[in-house]
């Protein structure tokens, strides 16, 4: 059976560069206290920084909420973590 995606509308709103809240979110693929990695409907995000923490992550709605010291935000395609059907960690971990 083929697994279905869900998708929701994209947007990214920053605040002071201190929070920024996302919807159309698919998947954390990865976050620390100074990187966030997302799989969003956009493409992939990795939002750079310092202290980061999500202080609210709703998987059903796809909404992520990350609070710290926020340097950059680059989208980059996610193409290819689509067609592997795995996380980008467990194909580092493989």
């Amino acid at each position: 059976m083929e697994e279905k995606t869900k998708s929701w509308s994209h947007s990214c709103v920053m605040q002071n560069r201190s929070s920024v809240s996302l919807t159309g979110v698919r998947e954390v693929v990865s976050f620390d206290e100074n990187q966030v990695v997302m799989d969003t409907d956009m493409g992939l995000l990795t939002i750079k920084g310092k202290e980061l923490h999500m202080s609210r992550l709703t998987v059903e709605k796809g909404e992520v909420d990350v609070e710290g010291t926020i340097d950059s935000l680059t989208y980059s395609s996610n193409e290819a973590l689509r067609k592997s059907g795995q996380s980008l960690l467990a194909r580092l971990f493989k």
